[in-house]
C-alpha cells in the first residue's frame, strides 16, 4: 500500500478484498481481517489497531450475503460461462464490488465500480479488468 492512501476507503477497499480471498483457504473472518488492515504498518510491537468500521463491514457483508452475490453474477455472465470457471481473483473482486454497488448506500454505484476495476488491476490481468468492467456495469445500468 502506498502510504498517501493508507486508511484512505481506496486503501481499505483493497485490504477487504485481500481478507476476503485469504478466508477462501479457511480463517476467521475476525482475525483475517485485522491481519490484512495491519499487514504493512510500522507498529511497535505491543500497539494494537482498531479496525475500521468499512473494512469490516465489507468483509462481513460479502461473507454474510455471498450466496446471493453468486447467483447475481451467475444470472450476468455470458453463455456458457458458470462461477467455477472464473478465477478466485476475479470471483473474489466481483463480489466486494458488487456487494458494495448493492448494499451500501453511501457509495455510489460507479465509484464502487471504478474501485474493483482498480483492484482487478493490481491483483488480475487487463483481461481481468475488462471482464468485471463489463460485468459490473451491467449492475450500473439495470
Amino acid at each position: 500500500m502506498t502510504k498517501r492512501f493508507d486508511n484512505s476507503r481506496r486503501d481499505l477497499r483493497e485490504r477487504a478484498f485481500q481478507a476476503l480471498f485469504a478466508m477462501e483457504f479457511g480463517g476467521d473472518f475476525l482475525s483475517l481481517t485485522q491481519f490484512a488492515y495491519v499487514y504493512d504498518k510500522d507498529l511497535a510491537d505491543d500497539q494494537v489497531l482498531d479496525t475500521p468500521a468499512f473494512i469490516l463491514n465489507l468483509v462481513s457483508g460479502v461473507k454474510d450475503n455471498q450466496a446471493d452475490l453468486d447467483q447475481l453474477i451467475a444470472q450476468h455472465l455470458k453463455t456458457g460461462w458458470s462461477l467455477e470457471r472464473l478465477s478466485l481473483t476475479d470471483k473474489v473482486i466481483l463480489r466486494l464490488g458488487l456487494y458494495e454497488m448493492t448494499y451500501v448506500d453511501d457509495t455510489p454505484a460507479r465509484v464502487a465500480l471504478n474501485e474493483a476495476i482498480e483492484i482487478a488491476k493490481k491483483y488480475a490481468d487487463d483481461q481481468s479488468a475488462r471482464f468485471i468492467n463489463g460485468l459490473l456495469t451491467r449492475f450500473v445500468t439495470d
